[in-house]
């Protein structure tokens, strides 16, 4: 096959106050005309930087390419990191096109959807106005927006996730370009919406003859669209090869924990296996929970009375008012939903964004108000009491939120963001207790004592999450509600988290509602499983049951949409 992209001996570095740190470290591939190449690996191991680099979006300083070329053959061949400004413009939208990773920053919110797709076509057709809207609404039917019009005139905080992403597909295809780069594009995304994605771009590579590269730390994801793919560790390229061989047959011990750490359909394990499993044990093998192991778990859980108790419980939002400021419809976020948890218990909540799985965990929490239903904890309805009455319970029923980015103060050190909560409910009898009992927590969640007086800008999203954990467990709750909160996590640090969860649960005594649009990850958590769809309940049992035989065809149709199974 012609070649379309080679890279080689690329290596790049950045500068700054603590030295330089060689980010891509000496790669060389290529990529074919017409073929999907996955490059694959955790945070940090030089994908997307290596992507900006073809698309010479690096910012220089603090990046420095050190060495190394990319030639890109259509139609004639040139070196990119040659090329002076202008032409590298005229190159990049028009015939390399980047899909980024979050939709949400890389659309401008003060512009309309559309305008921002026409903005594309005019600079590189040079069409007029009325040309390049009839072209961006064409661009919004083919990528199966529905509505392609409204969404023309939408901005970007009107539309969901999946048809930000789209427009932002449309955006990148505006042009026809030879090559698409597209940087972790499913990563936040609901399987089905992630799915949709897949067969949307799967169906634009065949009919336009397209290139992909396609960079993602889920191999999952990889197996469904990539024809080769390449694994990246710290910069370097380790193992390389057609997908089917690499994921059946990994030979690089790192390349094996990343296929063994992503969670299973299958099986479910005693303790999720990682990467640094596998690096340092060759032949490190991972320990399955039987049938009889898990019955013999849900009976002794189900021995006790449930600790929370939900009651035909119902939520709405106001969804249009009259002139007067009074609603005159509602959205029912949820829907008289019911289910019990029991202590000790793992209880899944999944379904897609906007199922009302975010809402049903916060008006636990009372951090959201009911309209209707009830919520009994330890026999005491929650609903019924005051706000003075309920900071008891606030103790007991804390909550990790999905963004461990929003979640912390970046002008508090993490050591205060722990000790603080301890300070509002008086727990201890001084601050020189609050900050032991702070150290402590830390080194519960497998962070160190002399990371206390740091800031959340100096931590990894995985180490966040961990000091979010740490903040929750600084009341002594006995109930935790995850929401979504290894979604944006690698595979190898979300089986870290998973494992730090079980640990905590077994060292506590910790009861979990535990969130997730993930129904692998849900497989591999929970003991038992509520299924939402439009607020209302859809499924609610045992995963094991509900996998295997599900009744609904909404059930059915999001264990479909899991990758790679």
């Amino acid at each position: 096959m012609t070649k379309l992209l080679e890279i080689n001996n690329l290596a790049i570095e950045f500068n700054s106050e603590r030295g330089t740190t060689r980010a891509v470290n000496g790669i060389s591939l290529s990529l074919d005309k017409g073929e999907t190449l996955g490059i694959v690996g955790e945070s940090g191991s030089g994908k997307s930087v290596t992507a900006l680099s073809i698309m010479r979006l690096l910012p220089s300083p603090p990046a420095k390419i050190v060495s190394g070329e990319i030639l890109f053959h259509q139609p004639t061949t040139v070196n990119l990191l040659a090329l002076p400004k202008k032409e590298i413009e005229r190159i990049r939208g028009a015939q390399i096109a980047m899909i980024f990773q979050e939709p949400m920053s890389s659309l401008n919110p003060v512009f309309r959807c559309g305008h921002q797709v026409t903005e594309a076509i005019q600079l590189h057709q040079k069409t007029s106005f009325a040309q390049a809207k009839a072209l961006t609404i064409k661009l919004f039917e083919r990528v199966k927006l529905p509505d392609p019009t409204r969404i023309f005139n939408a901005y970007p905080h009107q539309i969901s996730g999946g048809q930000k992403q789209r427009v932002m597909i449309a955006m990148a295809m505006s042009c026809n370009p030879s090559l698409l780069i597209a940087d972790e594009p499913t990563t936040a995304l609901d399987v089905t919406v992630q799915k949709t994605i897949l067969d949307l771009m799967r169906e634009l590579k065949e009919e336009l003859g397209l290139s992909m590269l396609f960079i993602s730390h889920d191999l999952g994801v990889i197996s469904e669209i990539c024809d080769r793919v390449v694994v990246m560790l710290q910069g370097k390229i380790v193992e390389e090869g057609p997908v089917d061989k690499i994921l059946r047959q990994p030979e690089h011990p790192y390349t094996r924990g990343l296929v063994a750490c992503r969670p299973s359909l299958k099986r479910k394990l005693w303790r999720m296996p990682t990467v640094p499993d596998f690096l340092e044990n060759r032949h490190f093998e991972s320990r399955v929970v039987t049938l009889a192991e898990t019955q013999a778990r849900q009976k002794n859980l189900q021995a006790e009375p449930p600790i929370l108790q939900v009651k035909n419980l119902t939520v709405r939002y106001p969804a249009q008012k009259n002139w007067l400021g009074r609603p005159t419809e509602w959205l029912h976020a949820v829907n008289n939903v019911s289910f019990d948890i029991f202590p000790g218990e793992t209880f899944g909540l999944a379904g897609e964004s906007g199922c009302g799985k975010t809402t049903l965990g916060r008006t636990i929490a009372r951090l959201t108000e009911a309209h209707a239903g009830e919520i009994w904890y330890k026999g005491t309805d929650l609903q019924s009491l005051s706000e003075e009455a309920f900071q008891p319970y606030r103790r007991e029923i804390q909550v990790v939120f999905q963004d461990p980015y929003s979640s912390l103060n970046p002008r508090m050190g993490i050591g205060e963001a722990i000790v603080e909560p301890m300070q509002v409910h008086k727990l201890h009898e001084n601050d020189r207790a609050r900050r032991e009992k702070a150290i402590e927590l830390l080194e519960i969640v497998g962070l160190q004592a002399d990371h206390y007086q740091r800031y959340p800008h100096e931590f990894s999203g995985g180490q966040r999450q961990r000091i979010c954990v740490a903040r929750a467990l600084a009341l002594q709750p006995r109930f935790l509600v995850c929401d979504e909160m290894v979604s944006a996590l690698d595979v190898s640090v979300q089986a870290t988290v998973l494992n730090l969860l079980m640990d905590l649960q077994e060292k506590f005594g910790l009861t979990y509602l535990f969130i997730s649009h993930d129904l692998s990850v849900i497989k591999q958590m929970c003991d038992r499983l509520l299924i939402m769809n439009l607020g209302q309940t859809e499924a609610l049992g045992y995963p094991e049951e509900i996998y295997k035989n599900p009744e609904r065809e909404y059930v059915r149709r999001l264990i479909e949409a899991i990758p790679g199974e």
